[in-house]
């Protein structure tokens, strides 16, 4: 089998934000998961997920616990490894992994199957549930592991353990006779399989992949026939419908995101993968107008999706209740992996700029500034007290946890982090594009030629940027800048001379094409303005509310700062705000100040009502980045805060 090995980043991250969280990932991160995947964390929900493993190769015994993906956990922890041993070798670490891989050699069945909820727990019911029982998703998750993990490291084993069981599920899965003609509830293998395609050259898997997708949502529904073998009368729970898993119709007809929403991401995101490997217009256009629909009616200002916690799914257009909110951190991550899947079919700023505000706010958001703590839901709006007395407010949580009896989200978003390297460019032959601003080196081919470019920046605190470009030799290509829809005004210069770019923009990117000599020197200064962001009308718990925002950040009140009741304080429209760095809060961030009003509660002793009175008075107030809150006393926390016009 051809294996090719091209996917392996070899960006060296050097600025002082996103280093910083590599640093986090690889010394506290990925060791703290390690320990909870092996139950080894006190007061915590346990994970035993590697004694699972140990069940299924018959080197121990018990039972399976867990959730049905509990391996999930193990394949997003070596696959956030695999990344992090991209930017920082680790023998330690890697030996560690190793060991993992062979257990799960060990694990798997002669056939090829690796599963351990079905190994150990349900042996004759495979394949029997897979709209629930994740089977096919924890496949997904473990080919991407041995994907990364081959890339990071040139050893075969993982992936070959990942082929067999790949060419197992294609000996059960498929349009031809005797075959189940089912897919996944869980979408995940779709995407995992293209990267299993490209790293091997097997058409099989981009089929299999491209089967999964095609016949999703087709009569008779494969839910309904797998559940009449199964003997099952209830309805689903989901309101009896399909939409959940996004099966409710075929995906080229859809035109609305349902259901849950880190499914549907995930499948959004291999629908834009087989558009672009297999030239699908169909595919393209499906996945434009559920782009539309996502980002521009169902998501928040944070790039967090998912409004309700019913499903953990997409409710309804312009339905964005800030302390209602779901948005799973799952669900942003996911919309970074299907933004970037997008820039491949279209260079087009509509989604870096989503890719840069997921990445800076509702994914990041998910763990604390040390490593140690995570949040699964991401809202934008907290009232301790509401989320301890209110039923339908205790899936928001006022603090970060160690670890969740469903851990997806601590792991998901250790591989993120430690993959950030990848989401900087793409390129096709001649072209270079410049998708995200953060300090660091790397070599990159283009037509041939070896290019070595330095970024230098302190963004996303600053708007300006360096970019040193080094060819071996002299060459004619092109490098094409994003400009931040948030940024009001660009220069752009290259060896200290303006380029007049307005000509030279297409779809928000600035194309440079010119002879490129070593050490050419492109600058970007992007200006960085506090914004006051309004949302649409029709969204309606935001009216008459503003967000704040500077460059690609996100901005909220904390009760630490600003005391409690944080809605009774009310934004002047003609209210001066200003940024000042701060090196000393919270690991070194830009707060924004200024002047409010906050209703006075003076008069009100004893009454619940009274007539209208203007009591206010004046407040100094202090915002900091989304990402950032809670990491200091818990308390209240708002993004939307009253406008007084």
């Amino acid at each position: 089998m051809k294996i090719e090995q091209k996917g392996k980043s070899n960006v060296k991250i050097t600025d002082s934000f996103w280093k910083k969280r590599l640093e986090i990932i690889r010394e506290h991160v990925i060791p703290y998961q390690w320990e909870a995947l092996n139950d080894r964390i006190p007061d915590t929900a346990p994970s035993h997920a590697i004694e699972n493993f140990r069940l299924a190769a018959g080197e121990a015994e018990g039972e399976f616990f867990g959730m049905v993906f509990q391996d999930s956990d193990v394949a997003k922890w070596i696959e956030a490894v695999a990344f992090s041993l991209e930017n920082e070798p680790n023998e330690e670490l890697e030996q560690i992994v190793d060991e993992v891989v062979a257990l799960l050699g060990r694990a798997q069945d002669e056939n090829g199957y690796l599963n351990t909820y079905y190994q150990v727990k349900e042996p004759k019911n495979r394949w029997t549930n897979v709209r629930d029982n994740h089977e096919l998703y924890c496949a997904g998750h473990l080919i991407e592991a041995a994907v990364a993990y081959y890339h990071a490291t040139g050893k075969r084993q993982f992936l070959d353990i990942m082929c067999q069981y790949a060419d197992h599920i294609a000996s059960v899965f498929g349009p031809e006779e005797n075959k189940l003609k089912g897919y996944p509830g869980h979408q995940e293998i779709e995407l995992a399989l293209v990267k299993l395609f490209d790293v091997t050259a097997n058409e099989n898997y981009l089929n299999l992949s491209k089967y999964f997708i095609d016949e999703r949502g087709k009569q008779p529904h494969y839910f309904d026939l797998e559940k009449k073998e199964r003997n099952e009368k209830k309805p689903f729970w989901f309101n009896d419908d399909y939409a959940y898993h996004q099966a409710h119709k075929p995906v080229r007809e859809q035109k609305e995101a349902v259901g849950h929403a880190v499914r549907a991401v995930y499948m959004y995101t291999a629908m834009a993968d087989l558009a672009s490997k297999t030239n699908d217009e169909s595919l393209k256009k499906a996945c434009e107008t559920l782009w539309e629909n996502v980002t521009q009616k169902q998501m928040y200002i944070t790039a967090g999706i998912g409004s309700m916690v019913f499903g953990e799914a997409f409710s309804f257009d312009y339905d964005l209740p800030n302390d209602l909110s779901y948005t799973e951190t799952c669900a942003s991550i996911g919309l970074v992996f299907w933004a970037k899947r997008m820039l491949n079919l279209e260079v087009n700023r509509k989604y870096s700029d989503v890719l840069e505000t997921a990445l800076y706010n509702g994914t990041i958001s998910g763990m604390d500034l040390d490593g140690k703590k995570f949040f699964y839901v991401n809202p934008l709006e907290v009232q301790p007290e509401a989320s301890e007395k209110r039923n339908d407010k205790k899936h928001i949580k006022p603090v970060r946890q160690k670890w969740f009896g469903c851990a997806c989200c601590p792991p998901n978003i250790a591989r993120l982090v430690a993959s950030i390297g990848h989401y900087i460019y793409t390129q096709n032959q001649n072209e270079l594009f410049v998708h995200l601003y953060m300090g660091h080196e790397t070599q990159i081919e283009i037509a041939g030629n070896q290019v070595g470019i330095v970024q230098k920046t302190n963004y996303p605190w600053d708007g300006k940027i360096s970019i040193n470009i080094s060819p071996e030799s002299e060459q004619q290509f092109t490098i094409a800048l994003r400009i931040p829809g948030w940024s009001k005004g660009a220069v752009v210069k290259v060896n200290g001379e303006i380029v007049d770019h307005e000509p030279l923009m297409k779809n928000g990117y600035v194309y440079i094409n010119r002879n490129w000599s070593e050490n050419d020197q492109i600058e970007l200064a992007l200006q960085m303005v506090i914004e006051r962001i309004q949302a649409n009308p029709l969204v309606r718990n935001n009216n008459g509310k503003v967000a704040l925002q500077r460059g690609p950040i996100v901005y909220c009140l904390e009760e630490v700062d600003n005391g409690k009741s944080l809605p009774s304080i009310f934004l002047p429209r003609n209210a001066e705000l200003t940024a000042k760095f701060e090196e000393d809060l919270l690991e070194g961030i830009v707060v924004i100040s200024g002047q409010a009003e906050r209703m006075e509660d003076a008069g009100w002793e004893n009454k619940l009502y009274r007539p209208v009175e203007e009591h206010t008075r004046k407040v100094e107030i202090k915002a900091v980045p989304y990402y950032a809150w809670c990491n200091r006393q818990p308390g209240e926390m708002i993004v939307w805060v009253n406008e007084k016009r």
